[in-house]
């Protein structure tokens, strides 16, 4: 009996307590501290860190920022560039010698640490201070920045004719 009169007790005053903090708050004025968000932003610290970005123009097929990712979210394949093709420089002038046919970040993998952005040579791979990027599935998370060209032809197609149109 005696430790159900405790519980009782200790309900009420439990419940005494947050009401009392809740009728303290409301008589108190608005210090500001709700936005209206679709019209007002919050600002943003200034080294905050959102979405990946490539600038693929830029990339040298290095594949140091898909080693310093800890989630292994970037997925870069490339390929050297042929000896008789021009030379292709970067926007700080470092010449790319790898062509870059596959670079796919997987932000659902992302854990926003920056760690691909610092080791980058040419510093294409940024993070952006875009945070609303809500989708309906998931798949649309996955950032394709290179296009995706089949190299060669497969054995297969290789041995079969060319149908004729």
């Amino acid at each position: 009996m005696t430790r159900y009169l405790k519980d009782l007790w200790y309900g009420w005053t439990t419940t005494w307590h947050s009401m009392w903090i809740t009728i303290r708050h409301l008589f108190r004025p608005n210090k500001g501290y709700t936005i209206q968000y679709p019209t007002v932003k919050a600002p943003l610290p200034e080294r905050a860190r959102m979405r990946l970005f490539n600038r693929i123009e830029d990339c040298i097929g290095c594949g140091q920022c898909a080693r310093a990712c800890p989630t292994d979210c970037i997925d870069i394949q490339t390929e050297k560039r042929g000896k008789d093709e021009p030379p292709v420089f970067a926007s700080d002038g470092t010449p790319i010698k790898l062509r870059t046919f596959v670079f796919d970040i997987d932000m659902t993998l992302c854990c926003y640490c920056a760690l691909c952005t610092f080791p980058c040579p040419t510093h294409c791979l940024v993070m952006t201070k875009e945070y609303e990027y809500a989708v309906y599935d998931k798949r649309d998370h996955i950032y394709h920045f290179a296009v995706d060209k089949p190299r060669y032809a497969s054995p297969a197609e290789k041995e079969q004719p060319a149908a004729k149109a």
